[in-house]
């Protein structure tokens, strides 16, 4: 997908699209019907009529396995394991971005006195947020020595007209650009590009190792360069095709009250003092399209895109490390991705599984915030819960496959650590496969492969064709 507008009307094609004509108030209104519709596991949703402005704003665009698979051109996609494992496939050929000299992002540049964040229908998303946030925004930053360019994806609260804060957490890769800055005592540059094409969101929200640029992963997952263009006000590369761009400086040294926000683990982020960004200028398309998340309690967009790309990288990292026997690594949607991993793994000697569990802690991608992981036998599919909890319940003896681990690098948002402890997070890994030592285990109830064979080929016999079974 080249921009926004494509993948929409993708969706618009396939009939994973429901255009809202009704008017919508983009202060709780548009986040509540947006949430609700993605309980239920309904459509994208393109508000056409919000409040007060003429710009649509587009939400629930990756809440199912169907539409991630449009938007990364991964057709038939049953399931996010299959995206997971065409992700491993076209990662490794990075492609490094294409530098062009203007884009559709610059058909409109507002400097000065006509800046105004109110110009665009940011949503205020729940009840106790600290004010309207940008939830989709993939922020460019550069390291002021190297040159690396960094893009990620964090909460931002529209203070004023031109004034946003964000929520730099230390251990993100912004936060060491912006260490740098302050230690030199300078302002830092800053773009916030917003409705990129999907595959840009999605590799802005992935842990990738310090020093290496997100563009060349985009270019990797779309098979082709990411064109680029020179922000108005700093060198900063951005998405040529963005639907709009933010423009700023965050200050050295100073902080604002930033929060609370309806975070990725269904509550609330307190609030703290952050930086804040002075906003020098925004260019936009003509009649732009905003894209924004709900977030809160899974399942949503964020949810979905962290399941694929933390699974993703995770699997790579056992990989590169020559962990032996993986056969599948999958983050849970529904608990909050950061906090739980399940491995699949075919045993090869007495204490393989645990070491699989000690090592997914071991990886870059699976250190930060994780607090569970479960490792299965290979005849479950990780990605299955029902199969999962069934070899928990069936081949998880606590005290034989329990080991506790009692510090490790947490979530500042992780609500299950007291306050004093933010930061911190105890481990567990839960063997629950058959113990590889064992001579042999108790037979599973099972179905005759002749039989399934034959019953399929009868199916239509025993049902007509109203019920595909």
């Amino acid at each position: 997908m080249r921009d926004l507008r494509e993948f929409i009307s993708a969706l618009d094609e396939q009939g994973e699209l429901k255009r809202v004509t009704a008017e919508v108030d983009w202060n709780k209104e548009l986040g509540c019907v947006a949430k609700l519709s993605e309980q239920k596991r309904g459509p994208a949703l393109l508000f056409e009529n919000v409040k007060g402005y003429n710009t649509p704003v587009l939400t629930g665009a990756l809440t199912t396995p169907r539409r991630f698979g449009i938007a990364m051109n991964v057709p038939g996609a049953n399931s996010l394991m299959d995206i997971i494992s065409t992700w491993q496939e076209r990662i490794n050929n990075r492609i490094p971005p294409k530098v062009v000299s203007s884009g559709p992002c610059k058909e409109n540049i507002d400097k000065g006195e006509k800046v105004s964040i109110f110009k665009f229908p940011i949503p205020h998303w729940y009840p106790m947020d600290g004010g309207r946030y940008i939830t989709n925004g993939c922020i460019i930053t550069k390291d002021p020595d190297s040159g690396w360019v960094n893009i990620g994806t964090y909460r931002v609260l529209c203070h004023e007209e031109r004034t946003l804060g964000i929520y730099v957490i230390p251990s993100k890769h912004i936060a060491l650009h912006y260490q740098r800055y302050e230690a030199m005592n300078e302002p830092m540059p800053i773009a916030i590009a917003i409705g990129v094409d999907p595959t840009t969101f999605v590799v802005s929200t992935t842990p990738t190792p310090p020093f290496e640029n997100e563009y060349d992963y985009i270019g990797a997952l779309n098979g082709v360069p990411t064109e680029v263009v020179k922000a108005e006000t700093c060198e900063l590369p951005v998405p040529a095709h963005a639907e709009m761009v933010i423009e700023g400086e965050i200050p050295p040294g100073e902080r604002r009250m930033e929060g609370p926000f309806g975070e990725y683990t269904g509550y609330y982020g307190y609030p703290t003092p952050k930086p804040f960004i002075n906003i020098k200028c925004i260019t936009y398309r003509d009649n732009p399209i905003l894209w924004g998340c709900t977030v809160g309690r899974p399942i949503t967009d964020i949810h979905a895109i962290q399941t694929v790309n933390r699974s993703a990288a995770i699997w790579m990292e056992l990989k590169r490390m020559q962990m032996p026997g993986v056969v599948g690594v999958y983050c849970p949607e529904a608990a909050a991705n950061y906090f739980v991993t399940v491995v699949s793994v075919k045993q090869r000697y007495p204490g393989h599984a645990m070491q699989v569990g000690r090592a997914v802690y071991s990886t870059p991608s699976g250190n930060y915030a994780n607090k569970i992981v479960i490792v299965v036998d290979d005849d479950i599919d990780p990605s299955d819960m029902d199969a999962v909890w069934w070899a928990v319940g069936t081949r998880y003896q606590p005290k034989r496959g329990t080991e506790i681990l009692e510090i490790g690098t947490g979530s500042p948002l992780d609500p299950s650590v007291e306050p004093q402890r933010k930061g911190f997070t105890s481990r567990v890994i839960i063997d629950a496969t058959r113990p590889y030592e064992w001579d042999s285990y108790e037979e599973e109830v099972k179905l005759s492969d002749e039989m399934v064979r034959v019953v399929k080929s009868n199916w239509a016999k025993y049902f007509g064709t109203g019920y595909a079974g």
